[in-house]
């Protein structure tokens, strides 16, 4: 069993790197252009603080949690390089609004988090509080997939929805979900149970309006509202993914 174990968990671990490396294609055309252009940097600033959690979550487990938290790990050293390039190339009133973001979400919240659950508890009420937190924040973050599917249906198209992210986005929930049941690990298990359930209804989205033609009557602002939305899925935690232009973002 713990062959097995170490195996799925391998696996998910290669899957999430490949979602965590996914929006390397939009920062290369940002560094290109020396602009974010439309790009939000919620996504980013969301999953670092995900990647953080599950990285911490991962090391005060005492059983399966080594490669939750070498996956997550990997992620807050990637998004980081994500978060220095979109300050440094978003204009002033997005860098400024980034600032922010990351000062509340990624030093504020964090910081609370860590401290309230290292000082306040200990043993498995710490493992089950962060846990909480940590499924908390994944299935809120599932929502920004519900906005492509909404986008792909309104527009019957899937140029926002790309079908490797989508097919990526089933897998890590699949794998992952896996991985929670052989260790037993509810607070693993839900969200990416979640996004395995989301991926799969991307994937039917897909099958049926891949070859379909876009709606005439829908205006182009429908189609920018799939680029303006990116699920966040942190892979070894609940696998928050990026979504915008083919990229995907997550996390277990």
């Amino acid at each position: 069993m713990e062959g097995l174990i170490l195996f799925i968990g391998v696996i998910g671990n290669i899957i999430s790197v490949l979602m965590f490396l996914a929006p390397v294609g939009t920062f290369w055309r940002i560094v290109k252009h020396r602009s974010t252009e439309d790009f939000e940097s919620l996504p980013y600033v969301c999953t670092f603080l995900n990647s953080f959690l599950w990285t911490y979550y991962g090391i005060i487990r005492p059983n399966g949690g080594f490669l939750v938290a070498t996956v997550n790990g990997f992620g807050v050293v990637v998004e980081i390089i994500y978060l220095i390039l979109f300050l440094v190339y978003a204009p002033a009133k997005m860098r400024a609004k980034t600032a922010i973001l990351i000062g509340t979400l990624d030093v504020g919240f964090l910081a609370a988090a860590i401290l309230a659950t290292w000082l306040a508890l200990q043993g498995e009420t710490r493992i089950a509080a962060l846990g909480i937190i940590c499924a908390g924040l994944n299935i809120m973050m599932y929502g920004s997939p519900l906005v492509a599917m909404k986008t792909v249906i309104t527009t019957k198209s899937v140029e926002y929805m790309p079908f490797f992210l989508s097919f990526f986005f089933f897998l890590n929930g699949g794998v992952w979900t896996l991985y929670a049941w052989l260790i037993r690990d509810v607070f693993l298990g839900v969200p990416n149970g979640i996004g395995f359930l989301l991926g799969t209804t991307q994937l039917v989205l897909y099958a049926i309006y891949r070859n379909a033609k876009p709606a005439d009557n829908i205006s182009s602002g429908l189609l920018e509202e799939g680029r303006h939305h990116e699920p966040l899925i942190s892979p070894s935690s609940a696998t928050l993914s990026h979504q915008k232009n083919g990229e995907i973002l997550e996390t277990t």
